[in-house]
C-alpha cells in the first residue's frame, strides 16, 4: 500500500512537471494542447516515441496545435454565405470530409483577393502542381479504434459547429472542441443515437 502510494505521487509530480515544461497555458486552445513539436521526424518508421515527453503526451491525449501553411479564415467565407459543402463536397456522402484541394481554392481565387499574401500563396502551390499540407485539426487516435462517418450525423441534422466549434468566430480553425468519448456519448444519448460499441468502434 505504501509502495503504491509512492509511487502514486511520483506520477502525479512527473505530470506536474511535464506540464509545467511544455507551458501551453494562455494558447486559445482546450485542455491537452501542446505547442507544435521542434523535433526533427525519424527517416525510420517506428511506433515508438522518440522521447518520454513525446510518449507522455501521447498516454495523456495530448497533442501539437496545429500550424497551417496558409491563414485560411473560416470566418470570411462564412460571412459570404458560402457553405460548408462548397468546399468540402463529400462531408455529407461518406466518412470523411475531405480537405479541399488547391483547385477548389483556385476556383475562386483565381479572379477574388488575387493581390492578398495568403492568396499569392494558394496560387504559388497550384502554378507548382501541389496541394497545400494542411495540418489536422482535429482526429482520433490510431489505438482509438474509432470509424466516424460524417455522412449520417449531417443527415441526423447534427450541425457543424456542434464538433468543430464556432467557425464564424474563428480565423484559423482551432480545436475548440475536445472530442472525448464521454463527449460523443452525451450527444448520442440526448439524441437517441445508439450507444452501442460496435456503432463508433469496428
Amino acid at each position: 500500500m505504501r509502495v503504491a502510494l509512492c509511487w502514486g505521487f511520483v506520477a502525479i509530480g512527473v505530470a506536474v512537471l511535464a506540464g509545467l515544461s511544455w507551458n501551453a497555458v494562455g494558447t486559445g486552445q482546450p485542455a491537452g494542447s501542446l505547442p507544435a513539436s521542434s523535433a526533427a521526424p525519424s527517416a525510420v518508421f517506428t511506433p515508438a516515441h522518440q522521447d518520454f515527453r513525446e510518449a507522455f503526451a501521447d498516454f495523456m491525449g495530448w497533442r501539437p496545435i496545429p500550424v497551417q501553411p496558409i491563414a485560411f479564415t473560416h470566418r470570411r467565407h462564412i460571412e459570404k454565405q458560402i457553405n460548408c459543402t462548397s468546399c468540402h463536397p463529400s462531408v455529407d456522402q461518406g466518412p470523411v470530409a475531405g480537405i479541399p484541394s488547391v483547385k477548389i481554392c483556385m476556383l475562386c481565387h483565381t479572379t477574388i483577393a488575387t493581390d492578398r499574401p495568403e492568396i499569392k500563396k494558394v496560387a504559388a502551390y497550384a502554378e507548382r502542381g501541389e496541394e497545400i499540407p494542411w495540418q489536422r485539426v482535429y482526429a482520433f487516435t490510431p489505438y482509438g479504434h474509432v470509424r466516424f462517418n460524417h455522412a449520417p450525423h449531417i443527415r441526423a441534422g447534427v450541425d457543424c459547429a456542434k464538433c468543430h466549434g464556432d467557425l464564424s468566430k474563428q480565423t484559423v480553425a482551432q480545436r475548440a472542441i475536445n472530442l472525448t468519448m464521454g463527449y460523443c456519448l452525451d450527444c448520442h444519448k440526448a439524441k437517441n443515437a445508439s450507444t452501442e460499441r460496435i456503432a463508433c468502434h469496428y
